[in-house]
């Protein structure tokens, strides 16, 4: 029986903790089985250190484009354990792609580490937003980048033990929430060799679903007007918010001829300073979603044309810019059915008597209805969902050029929306971190599973071709535009323009 020693990894902080993978003896897996467990035994011996990297990150909270520090950490995780990294790849600075090993099959795990602006919060069960800070990890992507790292990190280790022909590869995905930092790697070329995708998703219960998601297309709509003072010569002015509200009063008459599964949301991101003064410049940021990329560029269309209208109307001057476009998730049954089972095998999160008494404090802020606690310790039935409902995740392009798979942990109280501050306090203490590691086993894994059955990989890829159908080809919904590294300028104090 050969033995081997899992390399010292060690990552300075810059926040000033200290972060270190510990050595462990693993045996030589002998079936699919002592492999596995071989891994979680890895897993289970550095989760502190993977449960520090995911704080610190959480700390930093970084938005969308601007994640320096966030990405640094997780690419020296990487570093360090000996893969290769390009970094600052598809004219991203923060995005990155590590590859370890040669050959084939090449199977891909993506991470993300966005923060959300606007939602702060401490690790209290009760409301408690952190004075001047900007933004919150309330999808937990925190977790979810650390998490993809260290099932990488796992499955290298496994790897170099067994000589097994193959390479992990691991894409660094910024700005998921609303830049669409994946489409521009998809659009680079960068994921064209990749037989496989995986993913996962902090959430409130435990499921590993074929399962679909919305096309979403978003824009800024700024309007250029005439200040004057709205008491002494206002019929010298042209008020920039008054074609934002002439657009937006259109766009909800709109609502009543689109079909019941679209969805049209805006915020006024900029309307004017005081209202003795009309407003100069105004902007609307506005999302169409929509289970059929094609109905999205046409409702998108329509909103355009309406801005241009509301302009008109309101003699100012209107300039759109596209922000983000995104296609559905194409769901895999095959590679669902493969995740499921490996969830299945790990199980749900377990809570102590402190993490109860947290979970039942955060409930208390829910509305009534609430799921029972022990979900999170329950595996969800396996679904195959054709139609998506609800959300969008730039996963999606990714889904339309590779055969892609994910799934979701209790890395939240049962009950807890994404984008909520439940979720950033839940994400910044102990139970986040046990649904962080059971993602990662699940991982680890399915990729085992991947590099182990060429006919899961041939049957994922002939069911991604089918459902893709013939003659595809790709056009991203964003077009041509470069990446908008500004987008979340207006959050950290710029113009916003």
């Amino acid at each position: 029986m050969k033995l081997f020693r899992v390399p010292n990894i060690r990552l300075l902080s810059r926040v000033g903790v200290a972060v270190a993978v510990s050595a462990v003896t693993l045996t030589s897996p002998a079936s699919a089985q002592d492999a596995k467990e071989a891994m979680a035994t890895f897993i289970d011996a550095n989760a502190t250190s993977y449960a520090a990297v995911a704080q610190e990150i959480w700390e930093l909270a970084e938005v969308g484009y601007m994640e320096t520090e966030s990405s640094e950490k997780l690419q020296g995780m990487l570093r360090s354990a000996g893969f290769e990294i390009a970094s600052g790849v598809a004219g991203i600075p923060t995005a990155f792609v590590a590859s370890y090993g040669g050959g084939g099959p090449v199977i891909g795990i993506m991470g993300e580490y966005d923060a959300l602006p606007g939602l702060n919060q401490s690790r209290s069960a009760e409301r408690d937003p952190i004075p001047g800070k900007i933004a919150g990890h309330a999808c937990g992507h925190h977790l979810f980048g650390t998490g993809s790292v260290a099932a990488a990190l796992a499955v290298k280790e496994w790897l170099d033990e067994t000589g097994a022909p193959g390479t992990i590869r691991v894409y660094g995905t910024p700005a998921e929430e609303g830049g669409a930092g994946k489409v521009y790697m998809v659009r680079a070329g960068l994921m064209d060799d990749v037989d496989v995708m995986l993913h996962w998703h902090p959430g409130s219960q435990n499921s590993a679903w074929a399962e679909a998601s919305l096309a979403n297309k978003s824009g800024k709509f700024r309007f250029y007007g005439q200040s004057a003072h709205a008491a002494g010569a206002p019929w010298r002015g042209r008020s920039a918010l008054d074609g934002v509200e002439a657009m937006h009063d259109m766009v909800n008459m709109m609502r009543e001829h689109v079909t019941p599964a679209s969805r049209i949301h805006y915020v006024i991101t900029s309307g004017g300073s005081a209202p003795n003064v009309i407003p100069d410049f105004a902007e609307s940021y506005i999302y169409v979603r929509h289970p059929d990329p094609n109905e999205v560029r046409r409702m998108f269309d329509w909103v355009t044309r309406i801005a241009e209208g509301a302009a008109m109307g309101t003699e100012t001057h209107m300039e759109p810019e596209v922000i983000h476009g995104i296609y559905n998730v194409l769901p895999n049954e095959a590679l669902g059915r493969a995740m499921h089972a490996n969830l299945t095998v790990v199980g749900g999160v377990e809570y102590t008597a402190e993490e109860r008494r947290f979970a039942e404090m955060i409930q208390n802020t829910f509305p009534e209805g609430v799921p029972p606690i022990e979900r999170a310790n329950e595996i969800e039935p396996f679904e195959v969902i054709e139609i998506g409902q609800g959300g969008s995740t730039d996963v999606g392009d990714v889904s339309w050029t590779v055969p892609t798979a994910g799934l979701r942990t209790a890395a939240w109280v049962p009950g807890t929306s994404a984008h909520s501050w439940q979720a950033v306090a839940a994400g910044g203490m102990d139970i986040g971190n046990k649904g962080m590691i059971n993602a990662v086993k699940t991982l680890a894994f399915t990729m085992h599973d991947l590099f182990t059955q060429p006919a899961l990989i041939e049957a994922a890829q002939e069911e991604f071709l089918k459902r893709r159908g013939p003659n595809y080809i790709y056009e991203p919904l964003l077009g041509d535009r470069d990446p908008p590294l500004d987008y979340r300028a207006s959050v950290v104090g710029g113009s916003g323009n």
